[in-house]
């Protein structure tokens, strides 16, 4: 007589198994597949769509009140700076030799 455990190295044995195994589940869930749905549940609106439709509205109206806020005629006209007159102006004796001493320092 072959062992139990020698019987299991088959390859064939296994998959038989393996078969009667699945058989069996399926002839033991056969009550309970028919009441199960066999349709999905229909997602409610307030659940599913109406967050999304929230978002969108808040976003367009964020779009909006960005690009009118960005818009050029609502912003204040800048004025050129005032440049003061050129003068012509006198330096002070030995102002080039001070000044070549303080780069070499």
């Amino acid at each position: 007589m072959e062992s139990y455990l020698g019987k299991w190295t088959n390859s064939d044995d296994y998959v038989a198994a393996l078969a009667r195994k699945r058989t069996a589940r399926r002839g033991r869930g056969r009550g309970r597949e028919a009441s199960r749905r066999t349709q999905p549940e229909s997602p409610r609106f307030g659940l599913s769509t109406l967050p999304y439709l929230a978002l969108i509205a808040g976003l367009a109206v964020l779009t909006v009140a960005i690009a009118v806020a960005a818009f050029p005629g609502s912003q204040p006209e800048h004025k050129a700076p005032q440049l003061p007159p050129h003068e012509q102006g006198t330096a002070v004796k030995g102002w080039l030799q001070e000044a070549q001493r303080e780069f070499h320092r």
